[in-house]
């Protein structure tokens, strides 16, 4: 394995995930089962859709769709930015939606957006506070929208609002998955938001030390360049609850609508269902780091 080289934390990742081996293990081995329970709901996979964001570009109607695609394959959907009526059309299609808001400058529109996503059905709301700054080290400002980076107190507020699961999106270090911890957020994702910082640890290299950080209290899931379903077996035998995916599902979404995320969410899933089996893992909560192997990076 060549080392890894450059600054693309993306392309980082991307080694990084490619560095992991597996074991195999045949004796005694069972046909797995993937369902698993999240936030209370039971869902067929350990997989589902990122927190995307103006899919109309993409295809007519594209959140909705994607969140349609979900709910056929029986796997939770994120959703970040976009009108108050796109998550009203995502929740409409029987999908269960986290929203994922931004760390807006105004504190009132978090808490309206809170409120909405309580309206509209959602199954979950969060903050994605990894978009607190831009690269110049100013806050960040998104679509025209200013953004500031949120306190502990602040956080602790937003969750307080809501009797929905809090996730905090965006946790790339001990610190801040300890923090979330301690203010009550109901799970995190471990994330660096598509290389949104260059030489972004991969989030399957700190993993092991947020789950030991975390000690099963709140679910983690991980996402960043998940692309089969050996991916996600590597995320969850490193300590994922479940996984997020993003830009795999965005052209099977341009070209098939729903029923291309809904295939690549099986296909994927189906996938990990292969390595599971020749790994000797009949359960998602079985899976564990005994399998794991790796090569010098």
């Amino acid at each position: 394995m060549e080392r890894m080289s450059g600054k693309d934390s993306n392309q980082i990742t991307r080694d990084y995930f490619d560095s992991i081996l597996l074991e195999m293990r045949h004796i005694d081995g069972t046909k797995p089962d993937t369902t698993l329970k999240l936030f209370g709901e039971d869902f067929a996979m350990p997989i589902a859709t990122a927190a995307l964001s103006h899919l109309n570009d993409t295809c007519e109607q594209g959140m909705k769709k994607m969140a349609e695609g979900a709910a056929l394959a029986g796997a939770l959907c994120f959703s970040g930015m976009g009108e108050r009526q796109e998550l009203a059309d995502m929740c409409g299609t029987g999908a269960k939606v986290i929203k994922i808001i931004k760390p807006h400058a105004d504190n009132a529109t978090v808490f309206e957006k809170i409120r909405q996503a309580e309206e509209d059905g959602a199954f979950g709301v969060g903050m994605d506070i990894d978009h607190a700054f831009n690269g110049r080290g100013e806050y960040d400002t998104v679509c025209g929208l200013p953004m500031k980076p949120k306190s502990s107190e602040e956080l602790k507020q937003f969750i307080s609002a809501t009797k929905l699961p809090f996730v905090i999106k965006g946790v790339l270090s001990v610190t801040d998955a300890k923090k979330a911890l301690d203010i009550g957020a109901a799970g995190i994702i471990v994330s660096h938001h598509h290389g949104i910082m260059d030489y972004a640890v991969p989030p399957l290299m700190i993993l092991p030390r947020i789950v030991e950080a975390v000690g099963g209290r709140i679910p983690i899931l991980v996402d960043c360049c998940m692309e089969s379903g050996m991916d996600v077996f590597k995320a969850l035998a490193l300590g994922a609850d479940a996984v997020c995916v993003g830009r795999a599902i965005m052209e099977p979404l341009k070209r098939e609508g729903a029923a291309g995320v809904r295939d690549t969410l099986l296909k994927m899933n189906g996938e990990l269902k292969g390595v599971m089996a020749r790994t000797g893992f009949a359960e998602v909560s079985a899976i564990d780091n005994s399998v794991i192997w790796k090569t010098g990076v």
